[in-house]
């Protein structure tokens, strides 16, 4: 016969079991109410520890940023800016590590320079045959601006200026890993693009003949993500000399090599870049080297010294492209040392085409994503694919990340950015009607283009948007440090206060 559970007063079945004796004494019920107090006590503590740890979980989860926008739109500069504003002692140790980076985009600038001039020579001496086709009118405006033996004085020039060439093929094999051989092509070759050349992509990095060692040196320089290059570069210059290297506040290298060749060649370099016929030329074909990244050819004196440290400002403007994407990780500092909890993750992405796909697993707990749309970008075309144009393909984006249902509660930040790019062909008399037809008659100035840009990006996110969702606008430079600072904090404490506000801590 099956066993019977006995019946109980109540619908608890522990209601028996705890219900006092019904023969206890006073003494014993104190004692019982004792012990119950003190259980319950010992219970509370431990619920109220638990609480503890939990919030303290939630406070110590890491603030994660996504930075987004197409290639060379400032994200990993607003990386830099980011970690020179937060975690400063970190940002000054490593600036001696930029030099080799800084005298690469030195280098190639005047690469860039050399060969525009041997290009526009070789048009030259083609519209100058007997048997050619052009018209005297072409003849004449070509060569309007050289005096006689110019050409001879550029080629005495050349030839001082060849030990470049090794000094570049060194800086690039100290950067990239020998094993590397994913590089990214600078573009295209002047001389097919008979002069006309908008700005933006690479410019005219293009040896015509010389070693086998010319197709590494025509790809643009890349490194991955992260901090490895920095402790190759690290490695290499402790080596110098056989002499220790000194990375500090105010360490300067031993000289090596790099350093004490531009120092010897920095007079022909400055006579280069600053002759009225050479800035004829590139005006004429359209090299704008001033507006692309990694320009320094007007600290020339400072950049060649041989006691040169980079400051904050040039490793800011240094350009170093990354391939592929790498998440950051690091304590904010402050004046008192590292602030407790403060973990932030940012994500730097790749912005070129065939990276973009790579976003998408990134989007998953994200706190705010700062998306960075280059607007002096709007008579440029992308260096990948040179029929898109480079506001067309920001908007797009921006679009895109609107609309995006994973990022429907995601904070946006937009930094509207290079405006004092877009500030300066401005005022050289580009009209950006000509590309951006809506634009119509509006004053040609850089605060009306900008309040324009603004106003469209704000609508685009109104209307794609899945929730209604606050728009928080920048115009900014992000090489420009005081302004960009003040940017930064205020995104920073946004994005600290949504964190929080989503981890339920207020």
């Amino acid at each position: 016969m099956p066993a019977r559970f006995p019946a109980f007063s109540g619908d608890d079945p522990f209601d028996e079991v705890l219900r006092p004796p019904t023969d206890e004494s006073p003494t014993q019920r104190a004692m019982r109410i004792q012990r119950e107090d003190d259980a319950r006590r010992v219970s509370d503590a431990i619920d109220e520890s638990l609480k503890q740890e939990q919030r303290q979980k939630k406070r110590k989860k890491p603030v994660k940023l996504l930075l987004l926008g197409q290639s060379e739109s400032g994200k990993s500069t607003t990386l830099r800016q980011f970690q020179r504003l937060y975690t400063p002692s970190a940002f000054r140790e490593e600036r001696i590590l930029w030099r080799a980076v800084i005298q690469l985009n030195l280098v190639r600038s005047i690469r860039t320079i050399l060969d525009t001039l041997s290009h526009h020579q070789s048009y030259i001496e083609e519209i100058n045959n007997p048997g050619s086709d052009y018209e005297e009118d072409d003849i004449a405006s070509a060569s309007a601006s050289f005096h006689p033996g110019f050409f001879d004085d550029l080629d005495q020039l050349r030839m001082r200026l060849l030990p470049l060439r090794h000094i570049e093929a060194l800086l690039i094999a100290k950067l990239v890993p020998p094993n590397e051989d994913e590089a990214t092509h600078l573009g295209f070759h002047a001389a097919s693009y008979n002069g006309h050349h908008r700005g933006g992509g690479g410019g005219y990095h293009v040896y015509s003949g010389g070693s086998s060692n010319d197709a590494r040196q025509d790809q643009e320089v890349f490194v991955r993500p992260g901090t490895k290059w920095k402790g190759a570069v690290a490695r290499g210059k402790a080596t110098a000399n056989g002499r220790p290297l000194s990375v500090g506040n105010t360490g300067i290298e031993t000289q090596d090599e790099p350093t004490a060749t531009l120092h010897s060649c920095r007079h022909d370099m400055i006579t280069l870049w600053r002759d009225p016929v050479v800035r004829d030329v590139l005006r004429r074909r359209k090299v704008r080297l001033e507006e692309q990244p990694g320009f320094f050819l007007d600290d020339l004196e400072r950049v060649t010294s041989l006691k040169y440290l980079p400051s904050d400002d040039d490793v800011l403007r240094a350009r170093l492209k990354t391939v592929g994407v790498s998440e950051y990780t690091f304590e904010m500092e402050t004046s008192a040392g590292r602030e407790s909890g403060a973990e932030w993750h940012i994500v730097d992405v790749g912005g070129s085409r065939s990276q973009r796909q790579t976003w998408i697993p990134f989007f998953d707990d994200v706190d705010a994503i700062i998306f960075l749309a280059p607007i002096s970008g709007f008579d440029q075309v992308l260096s990948e694919d040179r029929s898109v144009n480079r506001l067309e393909d920001s908007v797009l984006l921006w679009k895109m990340i609107c609309s995006n249902k994973m990022l429907a509660k995601v904070d946006l930040v937009l930094f509207l950015n290079k405006c004092d790019i877009l500030d300066r062909k401005l005022k050289s008399g580009i009209r950006l009607a000509k590309y951006v037809r809506s634009f119509q008659e509006r004053p040609n100035d850089a605060e009306t283009v900008q309040k324009y840009f603004r106003a469209k990006f704000s609508a685009i996110q109104r209307e794609y948007s899945p929730n209604p969702r606050k728009f928080y606008g920048f115009c900014t430079s992000v090489t420009d440090i005081i302004t960009t600072a003040g940017i930064l904090a205020s995104v920073r404490d946004m994005v600290v206060r949504e964190h929080l506000r989503k981890s339920k801590l207020i």
